[in-house]
């Protein structure tokens, strides 16, 4: 639809029903003479059907640190992003860390 074109679901040609997460090939019947395949993504989430897209089994599960680095990766959209929070999470530490080891102002009285 957002192409310009629009598909009917009568126009969308299964040979058996799709009970399965994954990629499959379906045929769209365009016109009586002519039938053309599209690939059709089954996901639970986009970040589902965007690692299908890639070649991963969704259905192995991930490891922690697999799972850690998606959510991250998740929140700020780009990987770049969760690495570049990372490193100012890591210096907001240092920092934090040496000025609690700063000495106390002297009082003048």
């Amino acid at each position: 639809t957002q192409a310009g074109f629009t598909v009917e679901r009568r126009q969308i040609l299964l040979d058996t029903p799709i009970k399965m997460l994954g990629l499959h090939k379906v045929r769209v019947g365009l016109h009586p003479e002519v039938v053309s395949s599209v690939t059709v993504n089954v996901a639970r989430s986009e970040d589902e059907a965007e690692r299908q897209a890639r070649g991963e089994d969704v259905t192995v599960p991930r490891s922690e640190a697999e799972q850690a680095l998606a959510d991250a990766e998740a929140l700020f959209e780009r990987a770049e992003l969760a690495d570049e929070a990372r490193e100012q999470l890591s210096e907001g530490d240092g920092e934090k860390e040496a000025g609690d080891e700063a000495a106390p102002e002297a009082k003048s009285e």
